[in-house]
Order: C-alpha cells, then structure tokens, then sequence
C-alpha cells in the first residue's frame, strides 16, 4: 500500500513538473518569437514594401550611428561614477565628463529628430497620424522610446 503511494506521488510530481516546462517552454518560444522593434515605424502594420525598403535604406545609416552614440553614453556614465567615487574627487573631470555626457545627449536628440522627420516623409496622412501617436507614446516617459539609452541586455 506504500509502495502504491509512494508510486502515484513520484508519477504526479514527474506529471507536474513535466507540465510546468512545457508551460515555460512555449511562454519563452513565444516571447522569442516576437520581432524585435528597430524603429516607430515597426509599429506600424499596414507599410508597403517599397515604405519598408526605404525604411531599412534609411535605417543602414542611422541605426549605427545611433549604436555609437549611446556606447558613448554607456561608457562615459561609468567614467562618470569611477570619477564620483575616487578619493579625493575631482570635480574639474567630474564636470568635463558630465559635459561630454550631455553633448552625447544631445547628438542623440537631434539624430533621433531628424530620423522621425525623415521617415515621417514616407508615411501617408493616415499613417502619420499613427505615426504621431506612436511619437507621443514612446516620448510619454520623458526619454526617446525605442532610441533611447538603454542598458545591455
């Protein structure tokens, strides 16, 4: 009678246990799935083929300077805290390095700006009208959405 027990407890553990990987499994093919957003216009369903190939000619430039710009960012940040923390702090690099940081800032705002104008160019009047939607979307939270700094994944 223990043995019986002790049988259907290991099968239902085994049961369960092979349901809840199953269960994972499919949850992270599904996010994996998923295309990876580039761009606002990736937000938007309904380009033409010829929308889309102009979207990736323009991307072919922007997306690498983009990359550049915000590996500065990532590695001036950590100069930045280094300096924070030395002993004795100083100031004089700690303000050049956060000036250096705000210029990239800003390189960064004016291309992301001239990217969206760029590619508002493609849109019809209907799509820019998403396309606007999806602006003040992603800008809602005070960064630059999708271009936006963003930590290594």
């Amino acid at each position: 009678m223990a043995l019986t027990y002790f049988s259907l407890g290991v099968v239902t553990a085994l049961a369960v246990g092979a349901a809840a990987l199953a269960a994972l499994y499919f949850y992270l093919k599904s996010t994996r799935d998923t295309p990876r957003i580039k761009g606002y216009l990736d937000l938007i369903p309904d380009l033409t083929a010829e929308q889309k190939a102009a979207v990736q000619e323009i991307r072919v430039t922007f997306l690498p300077k983009v990359a550049r710009i915000r590996e500065n960012l990532r590695r001036e940040r950590a100069e930045l805290a280094r300096l924070l923390f030395a002993d004795p702090p100083d100031r004089d690099k700690i303000y050049a390095v956060a000036r250096q940081i705000l210029l990239h800032q800003s390189d960064l705002e004016s291309e992301v700006i001239e990217h969206i104008l760029e590619e508002r160019e493609l849109l019809s009047a209907p799509q820019q009208r998403r396309f606007y939607e999806i602006i003040v979307e992603q800008f809602s939270s005070g960064g630059l959405g999708v271009h936006d700094v963003r930590g290594k994944n």
